[in-house]
C-alpha cells in the first residue's frame, strides 16, 4: 500500500485527485494507495512527523501557506518521499525553483488529464520504490564490508517507516523535548 499526502486549500481538487489516484489501472501501479488529503500545510507537516509517505503532492499557491515552502519541509522531514507539485498558474520560476532547488520530481498544470496525472504518479512511485530498494542493498553491501553496523542500518529502516522515530530533541539542560503532535 503506498501511501499519498496531498496538500490543497479547496477540497474539491484533493476530492478529484482522490478519485482520479483510486482509479489508478493496476497495469501502472502493482498495489493499491491510500490518499490523505490535508488543506492547509500546518496539518500536512504534522502528518509528515507521523506517516511514512511514498509521495507529496502540493499545490503551489494556497491563502494558508506557499507550496515550494512546504515541499522544502517535506524534503527535510522525509527526503524519500518522491514530491509533485500542482498548479493553476503558469509560474515558470516557481515551477524551476521546485524542480532545480527542492528535487520535485514533476509539475503537473491544473487541469490535469487523469490519464497524464496516473502515470506521473505511476512513475513517481516507481522511483522511489526503486531509491529505496537500492538504498536497502547498498545499506546491506556496507554491513557485509563491515562499513555499518547492522543496528544502524536497522536505524535506517526504522526512520524510512516511521519518520522521526531515531531522532530525540534536547533542550539547553539535556531534556528530551516533546512536540504538540508527540503527545
Amino acid at each position: 500500500m503506498y501511501n499519498i499526502l496531498v496538500l490543497d486549500d479547496q477540497s474539491a481538487i484533493i476530492n478529484a485527485m482522490r478519485r482520479v489516484i483510486d482509479r489508478m489501472p493496476p497495469e501502472l501501479l502493482d498495489s493499491r494507495c491510500r490518499v490523505h488529503g490535508f488543506d492547509n500545510p500546518e496539518n500536512a507537516l504534522g502528518s509528515l512527523r507521523d506517516v511514512a509517505y511514498d509521495a507529496v503532492i502540493s499545490d503551489l499557491r494556497m491563502p494558508g501557506g506557499d507550496g515550494l515552502d512546504f515541499l522544502r519541509q517535506a524534503r527535510k522531514l522525509q527526503p524519500d518521499a518522491v514530491r509533485i507539485l500542482i498548479s493553476g498558474y503558469g509560474d515558470l520560476p516557481s515551477a524551476m525553483a521546485a524542480i532545480n532547488d527542492i528535487g520535485v520530481f514533476r509539475f503537473v498544470a491544473k487541469p490535469w488529464d487523469d490519464a497524464d496525472l496516473q502515470l506521473t504518479l505511476a512513475l513517481a512511485l516507481q522511483t522511489c520504490a526503486i531509491q529505496r530498494e537500492n538504498q536497502r542493498l547498498a545499506d546491506e553491501v556496507r554491513v557485509q564490508r563491515g562499513q555499518l553496523s547492522e543496528q544502524d542500518a536497522r536505524l535506517r529502516e526504522l526512520e524510512a517507516e516511521c519518520p522521526g522515530i531515531t531522532r530525540v530533541e534536547r533542550d539547553e539542560t539535556g531534556a528530551i523535548v516533546l512536540n504538540e503532535h508527540d503527545v
